[in-house]
């Protein structure tokens, strides 16, 4: 399994564009198409700019998140979601349920990966979690297993590792992923149900399609949060840094923690990396508390808090 985000895919020329601004679909990718060519699917029925994270292999199938418009610059974040799995693993021999089960809990934990030899990335050793591994039910040589991970695990490889420990080996036969991040089965649509959708927005009736799109802030629940004034906003959008004076309210964080931005009436202005702790600052006091890192609302969204001239106008200022 890769986790890279393929190029984001322009939708078609010649299709009405049926979608503006940022916003994420949860597809339930087939088994068959790559990645990529759902994702290419997705932009030419909506016509509007796409990208997707969290490659399937062509024969996987389950959560694949689509992200439209500028909502690709959240792709750093949405990689490193945490994953949830179901797989079919084929045991070359026969072996006993309780065998299966004791190494189920030993390989539970930090486990040693490295990527496979067709996979586009370095074959560098390195460490995932292995956060739950439940075994589901065991037909003869067929194991049906969950299995909730870090981002960048390997079923693939996962499997064959269990069945080194068993000592009889294994393959990976089917794998269907169930989870991404707080995306769910129950989040998620088929090609044919947007499809669906598309045609009743061309014929004016946007009520499905505008349903299926999740809003931005929807992928990032579990970041904390800043709320900043209205007179901030703007400047915020041109690229300026937050200080102390523009927060009303904020969650705990420490450096360098990655926060979302938010209006009062809880609108999602982008994401920013924390200069300072919040413990070391209070919310209306001077300093530069936020460097900006992702705008996803447009200027001009809020009237100009900043005059003309003053330094809040240049990129990466303090925010008046």
């Amino acid at each position: 399994m890769t986790t890279l985000q393929e190029t984001p895919v322009q939708g078609h020329p010649d299709t009405p564009p049926l979608w503006h601004g940022a916003g994420i679909i949860v597809i339930d990718k087939p088994r068959g198409p790559s990645s990529h060519q759902v994702a290419a699917w997705v932009g030419k029925m909506l016509g509007c700019q796409v990208g997707h994270a969290g490659t399937l292999d062509p024969q996987v199938s389950g959560i694949l998140l689509v992200m439209l418009g500028n909502a690709v610059r959240l792709a750093p974040l949405l990689l490193k979601h945490d994953k949830e799995y179901i797989c079919l693993m084929r045991l070359h021999k026969d072996v006993d349920r309780q065998s299966i089960d004791t190494v189920a809990a030993d390989f539970t934990g930090r486990i040693y990966q490295r990527p496979p030899r067709r996979s586009a990335v370095k074959r560098l050793l390195r460490i995932r979690t292995i956060q739950k591994l439940e075994i589901l039910d065991v037909q003869g040589r067929l194991v049906l297993f969950k299995v909730k991970c870090d981002a960048g695990t390997y079923i693939r490889s996962l499997c064959h590792h269990m069945g080194l420990a068993l000592g009889v080996g294994a393959h990976m036969q089917e794998l269907r992923r169930t989870r991404s991040g707080a995306f769910d089965e129950r989040t998620m649509h088929s090609l044919h149900e947007l499809q669906d959708a598309c045609a009743d927005a061309a014929a004016v009736n946007r009520a499905v399609l505008d349903a299926m799109v999740v809003s931005v802030d929807a992928a990032v629940p579990d970041l904390p949060t800043v709320v900043v004034r209205d007179t901030a906003i703007d400047a915020l959008c041109h690229g300026a840094v937050l200080a102390g004076v523009g927060v009303i309210s904020c969650d705990e964080f420490k450096k360098d923690q990655i926060v979302a931005i938010l209006s009062q009436k809880r609108e999602f202005i982008g994401l920013g990396r924390a200069l300072s702790p919040s413990a070391s600052w209070k919310p209306s006091k001077p300093g530069l508390v936020v460097a900006m890192t992702t705008v996803f609302m447009a200027p001009g969204t809020y009237p100009r808090g900043w005059k003309k001239g003053c330094p809040a106008e240049k990129p990466k200022k303090t925010v008046p």
